[in-house]
């Protein structure tokens, strides 16, 4: 026998059980408790009414009962004048809930904004979804440390790192996040949608740039958001940071705001100070001369319970856009950077063509997404809904044009598709963050706005209509049964009988994934 190599395996043998025992260990650290946590509650509607914004719009609401002001932002440097320009003319209150906030360029700047309203004595709840968070504990610990500010992290991962030991002990409960998104001043306006914070959300970087679509909105709306944002603030996800983090260095906050002041000196950051400049949005707003779209406005969003897979399927937030919306009659217009139909989402789709409606959706096509798994759950349900009339169309990866500008609803000038939206008879539309696909139906949390506005759909039906054709393909079936795309480019209409843009490499890497079963998780 060889006793070398028998001491050897021992000793390998001996190294795996040491690692999985200390893997064990490390991750089921406890979450913290949650015991004599702070308890804190939005403005009363009367004490929002004190503020100025609110005394300048409680005369405009009244002449508009039961209806809200919605106000679209597609342009990303107006998207984020406005949250900066709302922040800085907030009086009393910050409510704020997002998937994503990275520490760049506009992640630093609304930081700091954040920390400079906090400084003006204004209370700011920052509630983040902990996905990806990665790498900001510091400045996360320094911001929760200032008596202004209060932060809470939702679903955490513990231990801080490294993270991917919670996948493997706590998989159920770390799967699940919160991809809400709110920014809410003094429970008097709102901006809900489909952006979260960072470079590529507001169009500063060069590679991928996501055309999207928030809203501002004024009226009962705003109150119903902020009661919402109470309910996932006292959650049983909701965890305080001082509770998860190490205590910060006393100099971390005036870091914040020399990286911020370095930020605002930089060439990258100039289209930003010139549309801080240029925004004029929230000075109208204050002055109560905006030109809103009032409509009728309900919120659906889903229970925070639904992040530790507490939830009965007719409370999730899918039941309520069916109740609310129904069964469209005329035509139906989807807009979703992630579509994963699953079957069932597809026979949903064959029966309501099948009953006369056009259908159009928009989605991104392989060269665009961000995400090629998402691409390969969608690919393989593509012949079925072209089977059955449904007309699909895949946003093209387009030039940014150097600063993302976008210049339509979902943009002309973005390489990725980010909105959530859909539109339907030409009546109602939804807008929020809820993708149409596994994750947002079954495990993500979401939030979203159903408007009763014909004018904004009617947007949406034109740019169907006239800006599609021209920035997506057009994706059809020969008569053999194949897949092929339709671009037109330069007055001529190409055709591509494999997914254009794409390289081999990537297409064969959907193709793959269209048979494992992952559909669930995407």
């Amino acid at each position: 026998m060889n006793t070398s190599f028998d001491w050897t395996v021992r000793r390998v043998w001996r190294a795996l059980a040491v690692a999985c025992a200390w893997i064990l260990v490390a991750g089921c650290s406890p979450l913290p408790t949650l015991d004599g946590r702070s308890v804190s509650t939005a403005l009363t509607l009367q004490e929002a009414r004190r503020t100025e914004l609110g005394q300048t719009l409680s005369g405009i609401e009244a002449r508009h009962p039961g209806q809200s002001g919605i106000y679209p932002l597609n342009d990303p440097h107006e998207a984020f004048a406005v949250r900066a320009l709302l922040a800085g003319s907030a009086e009393r209150t910050l409510d704020i809930q997002y998937y994503i906030w990275h520490d760049d360029l506009t992640g630093t700047l609304l930081f700091d904004v954040l920390r400079d309203a906090a400084d003006r004595g204004i209370r700011v709840r920052l509630l983040l979804d902990d996905i990806n968070t990665a790498g900001l504990d510091p400045l996360l610990a320094a911001l929760d440390s200032h008596p202004n500010i209060q932060i809470r992290l939702f679903n955490p991962f513990v231990p801080r790192s490294p993270r991917w030991l919670s996948y493997v002990t706590d998989f159920s409960r770390v799967n699940r996040r919160m991809h809400n998104k709110s920014f809410t001043a003094d429970n008097m306006a709102t901006i809900i949608g489909g952006r979260n914070i960072g470079d590529e959300y507001f169009g500063a970087t060069h590679d991928v740039l996501f055309s999207d679509l928030d809203i501002l909105a004024v009226g009962p709306v705003v109150r119903d958001v902020s009661e919402d944002f109470d309910k996932y603030w006292r959650s049983e996800s909701a965890y305080p940071v001082d509770r998860l983090l190490p205590k910060p260095d006393d100099k971390a906050l005036a870091g914040l705001q020399s990286r911020a002041a370095e930020w605002r000196s930089s060439p990258e950051a100039a289209l930003y100070v010139e549309a801080l400049e240029k925004s004029s949005l929230i000075k109208h707003l204050h002055q109560g001369d905006i030109d809103l779209d009032w409509a009728r406005t309900q919120m659906v969003s889903d229970n925070p319970a639904k992040g530790l897979g507490n939830l009965p399927p007719d409370q999730l937030l899918t039941y309520d856009l069916e109740r609310i919306v129904g069964k469209p009659k005329v035509s139906a217009d989807l807009v979703s950077s992630y579509f994963v139909p699953t079957k069932t989402g597809v026979e949903g789709f064959v029966e309501m063509a099948g009953r006369g409606v056009t259908v159009r959706i928009l989605t991104n096509s392989l060269e665009a997404t961000d995400v090629a798994a998402v691409h390969a759950g969608y690919a393989k349900r593509r012949k079925p809904l072209l089977q059955a009339g449904v007309k699909l169309y895949e946003l093209r990866r387009l030039p940014s044009g150097g600063g993302g500008q976008s210049s339509s609803m979902f943009g002309s000038s973005s390489s990725s598709l980010h909105a959530k939206t859909f539109s339907a008879d030409e009546s109602r539309v939804f807008i929020g963050s809820f993708n149409f696909d596994p994750r947002s139906a079954q495990l993500n949390t979401e939030l979203g706005f159903i408007i009763d506005s014909p004018a904004l759909a009617k947007k949406i039906s034109e740019i169907f209509l006239d800006k599609v054709p021209m920035t997506a393909y057009e994706v059809r079936l020969s008569e053999e049964g194949d897949l092929y795309w339709l671009e037109r480019k330069d007055g001529k209409l190409l055709r591509h009988d494999s997914e254009p843009g794409a390289s081999l490499w990537r297409r064969m890497i959907v193709e793959i994934l269209t048979h494992l079963p992952v559909e669930w998780l995407l």
